[in-house]
């Protein structure tokens, strides 16, 4: 289990200071833990505008939505520098931003993220209901017998 707070382990590529982790429990019991890092200081860079009617969720590529950070920092200009990558193109960028245009990526990512856990615990729901469904068939059907347990 990760706590926030903890040091990262040894074999990461990258430096990282602090972390934070959001833990969410699903309907089968078992629980997946989201781990956000932030990164150390790197290079200063001049900031860059977000493309204009787009958010930083938007590949200026392709149009995919699924711009994701893999590296940020805050600059001594108190912008931060972003690093990010579009996943359909493979499309990168390193640029600053400032701080509203972040705080509306950030809140694009939260949305996104919400959305992929609904998902992911509707699919984990309709798995159990077929699992369920197919196990009470087979009992029904005397399919399983003492020896199976």
């Amino acid at each position: 289990m990760t706590l926030k707070g903890a040091t990262p382990p040894p074999d990461t590529n990258c430096a990282m200071g602090d972390f934070q982790v959001k833990k969410i429990i699903l309907p089968s019991g078992k629980a997946v833990e989201i781990v956000y890092f932030h990164a150390e200081p790197a290079v200063d860079t001049m900031p860059t505008p977000a493309p204009s009617g787009r958010g930083l969720e938007a590949c200026p590529d392709c149009a995919s939505g699924l711009v994701y950070p893999i590296d940020w920092h805050e600059a001594d200009s108190g912008n931060w520098e972003l690093e990010l990558r579009c996943p359909e193109c493979e499309w990168s960028d390193r640029s600053e931003y400032d701080q509203s245009t972040v705080e509306r990526y950030d809140s694009a990512l939260n949305d996104a993220t919400d959305l992929l856990i609904e998902s992911l615990e509707q699919l984990t729901r309709e798995n159990m209901e077929a699992e369920i469904e197919r196990f009470v068939s087979a009992l029904s059907a005397d399919h399983i017998v003492p020896f199976d347990f």
